[in-house]
């Protein structure tokens, strides 16, 4: 059976969404195929465990995994399959995601984690990331992601332009 590879979003609570839509918006903008699932390392790791395992089973390629505080999930995520798993650290209690970003990047070796920014920066970036993973086997995903990318440059470009007509005044 071939199935068309997706993104699967993990999140552990339902606190992270508005910070995770930017995830979102960014595989849709990029017509990436992509699923999102609330589950906990901690509160549901059973769920959790059945989750990544029916994911891959259906063509999961890259997993993204989204948790604040204790941040265990990416971890939890990438014990479970050999896929990609790539951790959001979410900006969240009194440390404001400092805490989470040290518990993603610090695996152990041998069970990789790709950690991205705090917050909502890092959501648009595991969303590129992800993206620029299956755009390896995906021409026209590439292709998104370069137009994508060139948009950028241009709008940083008409910015200065602007500016430097405002000085020049």
């Amino acid at each position: 059976m071939n199935q068309k590879p997706f993104v699967a979003i993990v999140m552990g609570s339902d606190s992270d969404l508005p910070v995770m839509q930017v995830t979102l918006d960014t595989l849709n903008a990029l017509e990436v195929a992509h699923e999102v699932r609330i589950t906990s390392a901690h509160r549901t790791p059973e769920r959790t465990h059945a989750y990544i395992h029916d994911a891959e089973s259906r063509g999961a390629a890259v997993f993204i995994a989204a948790a604040g505080m204790a941040a265990h999930l990416a971890g939890t995520v990438a014990g479970i399959t050999c896929k990609p798993v790539i951790g959001i650290p979410m900006e969240s209690g009194p440390l404001k995601g400092a805490d989470a970003l040290y518990s993603t990047v610090q695996m152990p070796g041998g069970v990789p984690v790709a950690c991205v920014t705090i917050g909502k920066a890092g959501a648009k970036n595991a969303a590129l990331l992800a993206a620029q993973i299956l755009s390896i086997s995906d021409e026209a995903l590439a292709g998104r992601i370069k137009a994508d990318r060139q948009a950028q440059a241009e709008a940083v470009m008409a910015k200065d332009n602007a500016l430097q007509e405002q000085l020049n005044r």
